[in-house]
């Protein structure tokens, strides 16, 4: 994959919007991560719109293989595995340099229709993750009766995405939300009886 220009160009396109953000990002900047020449990427993308389009694209498949079938051996486990992977990243400055890029993208999302497509596909997927495991959980006994897959499901999304904009914003530990939203799980998702394990 190294060899292949087009994917070197993606992995430098991520370098360099870490690196400079959205808004003042250049492909000049970009051929200078590739080490390569801007008309090297125009011979793989028409504009910087269309290499973004591409870049999402791949981001999008990185994202779903991290997130698809978190480990765990019960619906509460995979549900904690989730949040985890989603949220205790306090430690990783990258990932915080990546998240202030992607969200000058959603910034620029309601003025950019293809941009606002690409996004909604990573909060539908999320959202849809949610709601398989909360059904999952109701249907073993291991979550209460009482909730809405698909209500609860966009309350956590919009809840993770929330900490992951405060986190980028004030600088407000996500660490601390991930334990904030365990606890929630177990008051207000979890039901008041347990299954018996091998049941």
């Amino acid at each position: 994959m190294a060899d292949d220009p087009a994917t070197e160009i993606l992995d430098a396109t991520y370098r360099a919007l870490c690196e400079h953000g959205y808004a003042n990002l250049t492909l000049q900047d970009i051929a200078a991560e590739a080490d390569a020449s801007k008309s090297s990427i125009h011979y793989h993308y028409d504009s910087k719109d269309q290499l973004f389009v591409t870049f999402l694209d791949d981001l999008y498949e990185r994202f779903t293989d991290r997130v698809d079938s978190p480990e765990g051996n019960t619906p509460n486990e995979q549900l904690e595995e989730l949040l985890q992977v989603l949220l205790t990243t306090d430690a990783e400055p990258p990932l915080r340099e990546f998240r202030t890029a992607m969200l000058e993208l959603k910034a620029q999302a309601p003025y950019n229709s293809t941009l606002q497509e690409r996004l909604t596909d990573f909060d539908e997927f999320l959202i849809e993750q949610l709601r398989e495991i909360l059904a999952a959980g109701m249907d073993d006994g291991e979550f209460d009766d009482d909730i809405e897959p698909a209500r609860d499901a966009e309350f956590l999304a919009t809840t993770i995405t929330g900490a992951q904009t405060r986190h980028v914003t004030i600088n407000q530990s996500s660490d601390q939300l991930y334990d904030t939203m365990t606890k929630y799980i177990e008051r207000h998702l979890l039901a008041d009886e347990q299954p018996e394990a091998g049941r």
